[in-house]
């Protein structure tokens, strides 16, 4: 069954299966890390202000960026290469996808992001995948990226909130779908706090409590004051497995957070929030959610990938593996709710 995202394939393919041989298959993959440092590398020279403000010429990229002018003229056309800025003549321009998220000046800018993703926490465990795949498990100590209190969600809250942004919306208008007036939410993983911020934006009657480390909900906190809604947002430190949540909720959300745990963990997990629900409520989650083929669509599918370098037994989980763990749990009429345009689904099941 699929999730619904547009699939890639026809029926009963496989990606490449009836392509005919391309080396330049092979060698693009293994000199993909050339897109990436590049990438970053712009990021952290401040290239895509620097071809916003113009000129766009070599020379004063290079001086804004205080670098080379041989660095920047090879850098610069290398994301050209890649789709990622255009030239006319010897000058840079920005395309509309670099233009929208990656020059600073853009709302919807994502530069940050390459913070997280960047962070040695996050590449360390491919520089040596062979083992992780033989062992089946990330090479990072302990519980690897979910070890507790881990600070890469600090960074995570502080940078990876314009990748999440635009979910929040969705999330919220599923959510506020089903129940309105006066409501009780629990964000799980709250992270950044912008999806049950979001909420309580939109319901002017809903209180938010977020749950993750305290230094996390700091983040969320100064989030909340920017939304204007901090009068309705309270922090639960501590683990999602072990705090008490308190409620009864009308509504749990549990954002970008079952991926990183096996079956059985997540089943626990939705056990104890279905036990934290009103008769009635609702609980959401959004995730990464491959089709049944489990190659298909592209981003959602390749996010297992991630799952298996950085944690113990995450995985990108299919609806029809999802939608067991929340009936296990007593869940029942539960959903899949693709965003369009996004590799994320909303899953909501009703206590």
């Amino acid at each position: 069954m699929a999730n619904g995202h547009t699939a890639v394939l026809n029926a009963g393919s496989t990606p490449g299966a009836q392509a005919p041989p391309n080396p330049g298959i092979v060698f693009e993959m293994m000199q993909a890390v050339q897109k990436t440092a590049a990438l970053k590398a712009a990021i952290d020279l401040d290239v895509f202000r620097a071809v916003g403000e113009g000129p766009g010429d070599v020379a004063s990229i290079a001086k804004h960026a205080k670098a080379s002018e041989r660095g920047i003229r090879i850098l610069c056309d290398f994301l050209v290469i890649n789709g990622v800025l255009a030239k006319e003549g010897n000058r840079y321009k920005h395309t509309p996808s670099s233009a929208a998220f990656l020059d600073p000046v853009s709302p919807a800018c994502l530069a940050s992001v390459a913070q997280f993703l960047g962070n040695d926490a996050m590449k360390e465990p491919l520089k040596n995948l062979a083992q992780v795949v033989r062992d089946g498990r990330t090479s990072l100590e302990g519980e690897g990226t979910v070890e507790p209190e881990n600070p890469v969600w600090v960074q995570f809250a502080e940078t990876m909130a314009p990748m999440m942004a635009p979910m929040a919306g969705p999330l919220a208008a599923v959510v506020l779908e089903r129940r309105d007036g006066p409501m009780r939410v629990l964000d799980i993983a709250a992270g950044h706090g912008l999806f049950g911020i979001e909420v309580a934006k939109q319901n002017k009657q809903a209180h938010v409590t977020g749950l993750d480390w305290a230094p996390v909900l700091r983040v969320a906190l100064k989030n909340a004051e920017k939304a204007g809604v901090r009068d309705r947002y309270d922090m639960l430190p501590g683990s999602a497995f072990e705090v008490d949540f308190g409620g009864p909720y009308d509504v749990v959300l549990l954002t970008n957070f079952l991926h990183h745990f096996d079956k059985e963990t997540c089943g626990k997990l939705l056990k104890k929030v279905h036990g934290a629900l009103k008769p009635g409520g609702y609980a959401a989650t959004l995730e990464f959610v491959p089709n049944e083929d489990r190659v298909s669509p592209p981003m959602a599918a390749g996010f297992a990938m991630s799952m298996l370098a950085t944690t113990v037994a995450g995985d990108a989980y299919t609806f029809s593996e999802l939608k067991a763990m929340y009936e296990d749990a007593g869940f029942k009429d539960v959903k899949a709710n693709p965003i369009p345009m996004s590799p994320h689904t909303i899953v909501i099941g009703c206590s």
